[in-house]
């Protein structure tokens, strides 16, 4: 069941994208709400589900090790972002 409504969500969340491809405030706007729902997610309901006792926390550290870590959603260096338009494909010569 969860599997599903997770693919659901995948397939939304792709929908969204494509609505706003080309459109760099809207698809801003996307990873802003993205970044604000990992963050509640990560305070709340996460924190509160962390097993109580020292073995159970050791052992979920160990699954999420195998299983890829932390999610982390990476923020670009401000100074990439302004090197780019320097190296798209229309402003080069």
């Amino acid at each position: 069941m969860a599997d599903h409504r997770l693919q659901v969500l995948r397939d939304t969340m792709q929908a969204l994208v494509a609505d706003r491809r080309g459109d760099s405030v809207g698809l801003l706007e996307l990873l802003r709400e993205l970044e604000r729902f990992h963050r509640q997610i990560e305070q709340g309901p996460f924190r509160e589900a962390l097993p109580d006792g020292r073995n159970a926390l050791y052992q979920l550290l160990q699954d999420m090790e195998r299983s890829g870590g932390w999610p982390y959603i990476p923020r670009p260096q401000l100074r990439s972002l302004l090197k780019m338009p320097e190296t798209s494909p229309e402003h080069r010569n």
